[in-house]
């Protein structure tokens, strides 16, 4: 298999066909979750694995899955792996806190439901699905060339920061969810806790910045999480009466929220009038 001290000659920058075909296999599944989740999100326990309060915790689930489902969409029909690569790792990370919390909390799904098989099926095979594809695909990397627009130091630097910091309020609430459940602005129970955490540790993707500043590399991840942030914004104005105004927490994810998808409109904006002046 091909690790990243591989031949210049294999470095050719190909999305592998085992990277498509799992990719494809993976988006019907994030697409019909998003349908189940989003539009309805008070009725979990008819049509979802398990039943889910307050309404506004399957709305971001929701999110997260239509988010999922394009960033496949773009990795299935990708012509460059560099572009799409520092998504899988995030991706495997949250797959397996998922399965971790998926036999954690067993008891609170509803195994008599054919979602909760759906559920249980993704969650115990996903996370080496997607390790797999990325260890056979990352050999494949190129490194960047002299032409490739790069995002600023600074840019990239904020950017891990914000990662770094999405991860560690991931691990707070995946590790300790009795203390989550006490300051987090929305009711959470032990496992939304916990699913929660493995939402924000999605974030783990900023960290990439560091490694790789080519633009190319961060334009799709950064359509993802526009994507998600309006979708969750979307929820939180759905769902405003389960909020706690009280808690300085609420303001804190909403501006932060609000912030980081401004910021990202700002930045596509200006590495777009960038590549269009080297052009």
């Amino acid at each position: 298999m091909a690790g990243p001290d591989a031949p210049v000659s294999r470095r050719d920058d190909r999305v592998l066909p085992l990277t498509r075909w799992v990719s494809l296999v993976i988006i019907p599944f994030l697409v019909v979750a998003f349908l189940v989740l989003y539009p309805w999100p008070g009725d979990t326990g008819r049509l979802f694995a398990w039943d889910i309060k307050p309404t506004i915790t399957p709305m971001i689930l929701g999110s997260v899955y239509l988010g999922g489902a394009y960033f496949f969409a773009r990795a299935a029909t990708a012509s460059q792996w560099h572009t799409v690569k520092g998504g899988f790792i995030p991706v495997a990370t949250f797959a397996t806190l998922m399965g971790i919390a998926t036999i954690a909390h067993w008891g609170k799904f509803s195994h008599t439901h054919v979602a909760f098989w759906l559920w249980a099926g993704l969650y115990f095979t996903t996370p080496f699905l997607i390790a797999w594809v990325w260890l056979a695909n990352r050999g494949r990397d190129r490194p960047a060339a002299a032409a490739d627009v790069l995002l600023p130091l600074a840019t990239a630097r904020v950017t891990a920061f914000l990662g770094a910091l999405s991860a560690l309020t991931g691990l707070f609430l995946f590790l300790l969810p009795s203390q989550a459940i006490k300051v987090w602005p929305w009711t959470l129970t032990p496992l939304t806790a916990r699913v929660m955490g493995a939402i924000f540790c999605l974030g783990i993707a900023g960290l990439g910045a560091l490694a790789d500043r080519r633009w190319s590399s961060a334009r799709i991840l950064l359509q993802v999480a526009a994507l998600m942030l309006a979708l969750i914004l979307t929820a939180g104005a759905r769902a405003t009466g389960e909020l706690d105004p009280g808690n300085a927490m609420t303001w804190l994810v909403i501006i932060g929220f609000a912030g980081v998808l401004a910021a990202i409109a700002v930045l596509y904006l200006r590495m777009r009038a960038q590549l269009r002046s080297a052009a």
